[in-house]
């Protein structure tokens, strides 16, 4: 907190969480270097995006550009996407294929090792004591998982495996089994909310708001939710298919074809503090989420089929992913407009109340129904930590 700026006031209640740090400048600010630039692994891809050989991805986390590169030898790297000349950044595509990458600023060229491959310059133009070798692009440090690529800025991030706590087996379930996937596309959008807002999305809400969870009878569900003091969360829905589907011109939009068990129809696996997995029926989506201002958020909606799939079921998987998933589809249309009205209405005093779920409004619960709200009480109280809010008197 900088010299000037009141203080966060944190509700003793474990199930109340303020407002304001939902609309307040100084706390974005203060959360872009505690969190996304702190210690934590953060999703930026998965390599099926770059499957050959000189494929490259950028991406940003928070105000960082990234550079994520499949180099000639077949393996993932990712570096700041930063000169190391003068700070200039390298490549500005979104994604693509390249043997090498040019500063455009003076000519410095890397290749996909991030390795300084040539740079004009005269014998007596730079020290002696220059060497090529002493300047490739810059690395984050970087973790893989079934294919998903992370990274994290922290000095004491702990390894990937102790982060995850357990939670492997959920997200390999999501990715197919294996992580081995296939690419099918992206559909990306600019949330007027703040990033919190996007990644406090509750199952709760799924079978009141969304017409598709309504059909698939969400709120009969009896499956069930897991969350750790890290504040990730794994989300496993019971589905029931409906014999007809009068409100769909294309009813195989709701078919499940990959033959798993519909008491698992639908297995998401949230990563904090921002984006996540979902296999949701046949399709297979990673959302790779950024906070772009404290009211701004971008959300690239990334859709996959496994990597044996046959042309039948991946051609399934496009019709339904989109469909269904997309910032536009039948489970997730509504969610924008929501996000955008939550974000206006904490501009109010107060506090945002969790009630679905809690048993004890001053204890953070540990176990949870499909349908509940209260698994985001653990990652809320992780945020707490991380930012350093004291709890208030009762």
């Amino acid at each position: 907190m900088h010299e000037g700026e009141r203080p966060v006031i944190w509700p003793a209640k474990a199930n109340h969480v303020p407002k304001d740090i939902f609309v307040r400048e100084d706390v974005f600010e203060e959360e872009l270097h505690r969190i996304f630039y702190g210690d934590e692994w953060l999703m930026v891809a998965h390599e099926a995006e770059i499957p050959n050989k000189g494929d490259f991805k950028t991406v940003k986390v928070g105000r960082v550009p990234l550079l994520i590169t499949r180099d000639q030898d077949g393996e993932v790297n990712v570096f700041y996407n930063s000169c190391s000349h003068r700070g200039v950044q390298v490549e500005t595509a979104p994604s693509g294929n390249k043997r090498s990458f040019s500063c455009p600023y003076h000519r410095w060229l890397f290749d996909t090792k991030g390795q300084l491959v040539g740079c004009p310059n005269k014998p007596g133009d730079f020290p002696e004591t220059f060497d090529r070798k002493d300047f490739p692009l810059a690395r984050p440090r970087m973790a893989m998982v079934y294919g998903l690529i992370l990274v994290t800025f922290g000095k004491n991030t702990p390894p990937i495996d102790d982060y995850l706590e357990g939670l492997h087996e959920h997200i390999a379930e999501a990715l197919g089994g294996d992580g081995r996937l296939r690419l099918l596309g992206y559909q990306k959008v600019i949330l007027k909310a703040n990033w919190k807002t996007y990644a406090d999305n509750c199952t709760y809400h799924a079978g009141l708001l969304h017409t598709a969870f309504q059909m698939l009878d969400w709120q009969g569900g009896k499956g069930y939710q897991l969350a750790n003091n890290r504040g990730h969360r794994v989300y496993v829905g019971e589905l029931t298919f409906p014999k007809s589907v009068g409100r769909l011109n294309d009813p195989s939009l709701l078919e499940f074809r990959s033959g798993s068990d519909p008491k698992r129809g639908s297995v998401s696996v949230r990563l904090f503090p921002i984006s996540g997995m979902t296999k949701h029926m046949d399709s297979m989506a990673i959302r790779f989420g950024n906070p772009l201002a404290v009211d701004l958020t971008e959300v690239h909606y990334t859709y996959f089929a496994h990597a044996d799939d046959d042309e039948e079921l991946v051609r399934h998987r496009v019709r339904q992913a989109s469909n269904l998933l997309g910032p536009c589809g039948m489970v997730s249309m509504e969610d924008a407009a929501i996000f955008h009205r939550l974000h206006s209405g904490s501009n109010t005093p107060g506090d945002a109340v969790f009630l679905k779920g809690v048993t004890d409004e001053y204890v953070v619960p540990t176990t949870f129904a499909q349908n509940d709200e209260s698994s985001n009480l653990p990652g809320w109280e992780h945020y707490r930590k991380l930012m350093g809010y004291e709890k208030g008197q009762t």
